[in-house]
C-alpha cells in the first residue's frame, strides 16, 4: 500500500493506494495550515481504511513548485515516515501531476500556475507510446515570452475562467487546446506517477530529497 501526499497548495490532498489503484482519498481547502492539519488527516484516512502505518509499502510525495510552508510540511512529514518505516520515498513534481491526467490524449501537456511578480511556473509533458516524457524542465518565464514562443498545438492546464487563459486564448488561438479542469484530484495523480516509478525499482534519497522552489523562498528577518 502507498501513502500519497500533495501539500503543495492550499488544496491540499492524501491518498492511499495500492499499485496505483486508489483505496481512499481526501482532499481539503486550507488556509496556511498544513501544519497543523497534515498529519491529523494522514491518520484519519489509516483509521478510515482500517489501516496502521506499518501497511504502508512506499510514500509518495509532492515536491514542488508550490507554496513554501506547504512543500516544507509535507516533505518533512514524508521523509519522516519514510524513514522511520524503512521504505521507499518518491517525489514527484506539482506540474507532471497537474499535467499527467491528460496523458491520454497524446498532445504535449502544458500546465501552467501563477508564481507571483508576474511569472508564471510551467513545464512540458507528453506521452509517447507507453512512456511519459518530460519534455522541458519546470521553470519561472512570463506568458507573453511563453506565447511568443509556441509554434505548435498543445493541451494547456489552467484555471479557464483566469487571465491567463484568456490572454493565452487571444494569443494562440488554436494552438492552445484549454480542457475544462480535470475533476481527477491531483493527489489521485501523484500516486499514479509514484507507482510508475516504484514497479520500476525507483526511490529517492530520503535525506537528500529537497522541495522543488523556483526561487528562494522569501524570508524576513524577524523583529525586534
Amino acid at each position: 500500500m502507498e501513502l500519497a501526499i500533495d501539500s503543495s497548495s492550499n488544496s491540499p490532498g492524501i491518498a492511499l493506494s495500492h499499485q496505483e489503484a486508489i483505496l481512499a482519498q481526501l482532499s481539503w481547502q486550507s488556509s496556511r495550515n498544513h501544519t497543523v492539519e497534515l498529519l491529523p488527516s494522514i491518520a484519519y484516512l489509516l483509521h478510515h481504511a482500517s489501516t496502521q502505518p506499518s501497511s504502508l509499502e512506499a510514500i509518495i510525495v509532492a515536491r514542488g513548485p508550490g507554496t513554501f510552508n506547504g512543500l516544507r510540511t509535507g516533505l518533512s512529514i514524508a521523509k519522516g515516515l519514510a524513514f522511520s518505516l524503512n521504505i521507499p520515498l518518491l517525489g514527484i513534481g506539482t506540474l507532471e501531476a497537474e499535467a499527467y491526467p491528460f496523458a491520454y490524449t497524446g498532445l504535449a501537456v502544458r500546465p501552467i500556475h501563477k508564481a507571483g511578480r508576474e511569472e508564471i511556473a510551467t513545464a512540458l509533458y507528453q506521452q509517447v507510446g507507453d512512456e511519459w516524457r518530460r519534455l522541458e524542465e519546470e521553470h519561472l518565464t512570463t506568458l507573453g515570452l511563453l506565447c511568443s514562443q509556441t509554434d505548435e498545438q498543445m493541451l494547456v492546464c489552467c484555471d479557464t475562467a483566469s487571465d491567463i487563459a484568456m490572454e493565452i486564448g487571444q494569443n494562440l488561438g488554436k494552438r492552445a487546446i484549454m480542457p475544462q479542469i480535470s475533476m481527477c484530484p491531483r493527489v489521485i495523480s501523484l500516486a499514479m506517477l509514484g507507482w510508475r516509478r516504484l514497479k520500476k525499482g525507483e526511490a529517492d534519497d530520503v535525506a537528500a530529497m529537497q522541495p522543488l522552489y523556483l526561487r528562494p523562498p522569501h524570508i524576513t528577518k524577524p523583529k525586534k
